[in-house]
């Protein structure tokens, strides 16, 4: 395993998606980069969706403009190797804040050896902001963090794919296409509360797994269809992207579902060396490349960036 940080041990708050039994024996759950999580065995064969077509082109993809981070990073060797970092979310409000279904508990913040935190944009499902996301950006501006938001993607409530069915770049006509389009909406959404909450990240993680109490659809193609509407919404609105999940949790949400975008792999209750391992070519989620590996230990999510990642400016504001 190759990290300079020596004795360094960070740690980050995980409250885990839970799954159900059957699923948790069958894959691992993972930290919603919120939560603890169990090792994951080998992703099952996925099954084939089919995803509706934008009937609208995007807008060209805006280049960064960022000046590399990893010079600003003190006491830490970084050139080619792995950086301790840190994410979390509405479990690190203070307590009783947010919806009834995913009320805040105050758990702890990162330890101050993190250089980098990636913050949750939600409440939970999309439509939900993170009921003290301004306080956590302010909290990542008073360290001098690097800081990226990530946001959990969710099966469109019916009332929402009502309101935002028509309004999209897909064909509002079709099923999928009004749930693309509520996708895209809940991306929208979820730009809105990361630019009110002064967040400039220039990448958002969409984490894709199951989600309790806003359980995914039966109809993989469909949830297919949110989750590419999602990615999407990120991207009109110039933002870079990447996928949080792991292979067994892709697969049993959206299928074969490949949008080949870089990811953020989870490991769930494990090892600094597994999460390191998933870098690697036998842990791929949906085609991209490995930027960041995730475990869990002592209910704290800790995250590395993944060998030969030295580029941090396309993935976090520096502040």
């Amino acid at each position: 395993m190759r990290w300079a940080v020596g004795a360094l041990v960070l740690c980050l708050v995980a409250a885990c998606s839970a799954t159900s039994d059957d699923e948790t024996a069958a894959t691992a759950a993972t930290a919603t980069p919120s939560g603890s999580a169990t090792a994951t065995p080998d992703p099952p064969s996925p099954t084939h969706v089919d995803t509706p077509a934008a009937t609208e082109a995007p807008p060209p993809s805006p280049e960064p403009s960022r000046n590399p981070l990893a010079d600003l990073v003190e006491g830490i060797e970084i050139t080619d190797e792995p950086l301790l970092g840190a994410d979390i979310s509405w479990p690190q409000c203070p307590p009783g804040l947010g919806i009834a279904q995913k009320r805040s508990s105050g758990q702890p913040m990162p330890v101050p050896e993190a250089r980098y935190v990636i913050i949750g944009l939600t409440n939970g499902p999309g439509f939900y902001p993170n009921p003290c996301l301004r306080d956590q950006v302010s909290w990542a501006r008073q360290n001098g963090l690097m800081a990226a938001g990530y946001a959990v993607a969710s099966f469109p409530e019916p009332r929402f794919v009502e309101q935002y069915g028509q309004d999209g770049p897909f064909d509002g006509g079709s099923e999928q296409g009004a749930l693309a389009n509520a996708g895209y909406q809940q991306a929208l959404f979820n730009v809105r509360t990361m630019r009110e909450a002064g967040l400039p990240s220039p990448a958002v993680w969409i984490d894709v797994e199951p989600v309790p109490d806003f359980a995914w659809s039966g109809d993989l193609s469909a949830n297919a269809a949110v989750v590419t509407g999602i990615a999407r919404g990120y991207t009109d609105a110039g933002f870079r992207i990447g996928v949080y999940s792991t292979p067994a949790l892709w697969a049993g949400v959206v299928g074969d579902l490949e949008l080949g975008v870089p990811e953020w792999r989870a490991a769930g209750q494990t090892s600094s060396d597994e999460a390191l391992a998933r870098c690697g070519a036998d842990w791929v989620i949906q085609g991209g490349d490995a930027i960041i590996g995730q475990w869990v230990e002592r209910d704290r999510d800790m995250n590395l960036t993944c060998p030969g990642v030295t580029d941090l400016s396309v993935w976090f504001h520096q502040f």
